[in-house]
């Protein structure tokens, strides 16, 4: 007998991860239910979705309960991780959830502490991988320029190209908690990578950043190369990822390709590789109902996102998302 896997909760439904989910959902011909859940009441997931609820901050006291409800409210049987933010708490819950008959498709506590810290990261990967040379301590820098970000960052926000001793006390002064790494000159990569739920990677999908905004890829080019994907699977293997991930790497200067960080979770870029064939969030709720996997053939595609507009009427904006739509 199969799960049961036709009521799917995306949350952080006013981020690109978000709404990436429910685009490829729809796109698969899901004939299920699709609940958005975000703290912002004009979220464009909630326009995309069929039911929608208003959650708090993932690190409010009240967002547990107030997961639970929506859980039982719904029914929810699959808890996609569509946001950096709440798969703490859902890894935190799985049993609790599960039991409520919701399935958090989550990595464990400690892998994504791992993938939070980028120093843990480093340290846990650099013995078996090429990465870049890494510190917390500015002093052990000897050249520059280096990259400084932060500790805790995400989405490649706050990054800052550090070019001399001047350079260094700005960042310093500007932001705690920095690592400082090696400067990669070289072509960027996304690595979009779906392990099933026994922590096995499956497939992992390339693509070449050609152009970010607010750290999210606009423009990208989806490619096959059999060592990066080998690679990215071999990482999130050792990482014990349940489900998806997003890889970023980078070349350095002598054309070395080196891992920079993990996002254990859909990325803000998921559509490209939805489009270039390898839908993620639907092969997602394959594994949730039990099913077997037929590994998609990935097509090598060039992909431009660009706005669009949802119109709606201002007193429906200030409702908006207190009940379900």
């Amino acid at each position: 007998m199969k799960n049961i896997a036709n009521t799917i909760l995306v949350p952080g439904a006013d981020g690109p991860a978000g709404i990436n989910t429910i685009k490829s959902l729809r796109m698969s011909k899901f004939s299920g239910k699709i609940v958005a859940s975000d703290p912002s009441p004009i979220s464009a997931g909630f326009f995309m979705a069929d039911a929608s609820e208003i959650i708090p901050e993932a690190d409010n006291t009240l967002f547990i309960d107030h997961l639970f409800k929506i859980v039982s409210k719904h029914k929810i049987n699959v808890l996609m991780p569509s946001s950096g933010y709440d798969i703490f708490p859902y890894s935190d819950c799985k049993d609790e959830l599960l039991e409520l008959g919701a399935l958090a498709v989550v990595s464990d506590k400690k892998s994504l502490e791992i993938c939070r810290d980028k120093f843990m990261t480093h340290k846990a990967l650099y013995s078996k991988f090429d990465l870049p040379f890494t510190t917390i301590d500015e002093k052990k820098i000897q050249e520059f320029p280096v990259i400084a970000k932060p500790r805790y960052g995400k989405g490649s926000r706050d990054i800052l190209k550090v070019n001399d001793e001047n350079d260094l006390r700005y960042a310093l002064s500007k932001y705690d908690d920095l690592i400082f790494q090696e400067y990669l000159p070289g072509i960027e990569y996304t690595i979009d990578v779906l392990s099933n739920l026994k922590q096995k990677p499956l497939i992992a999908v390339p693509r070449i950043r050609l152009q970010t905004k607010a750290g999210i890829s606009t423009k990208g080019r989806v490619i096959r190369d059999e060592r990066i994907e080998d690679i990215c699977k071999s990482i999130a293997g050792f990482l014990k990822i349940n489900g998806p991930c997003c890889i970023q790497m980078k070349e350095s200067k002598d054309g070395v390709l080196k891992f920079l960080e993990i996002n254990p979770r859909l990325g803000g870029g998921t559509i490209f590789t939805t489009l270039a064939g390898a839908n993620f969030p639907a092969m997602i709720v394959q594994m949730a109902k039990g099913e077997e996997l037929i590994m998609p053939k990935v097509s090598e595609i060039t992909v431009i996102r660009y706005y669009e507009e949802i119109v709606i009427r201002n007193e429906d904006s200030m409702k908006f998302g207190s009940n379900s739509s």
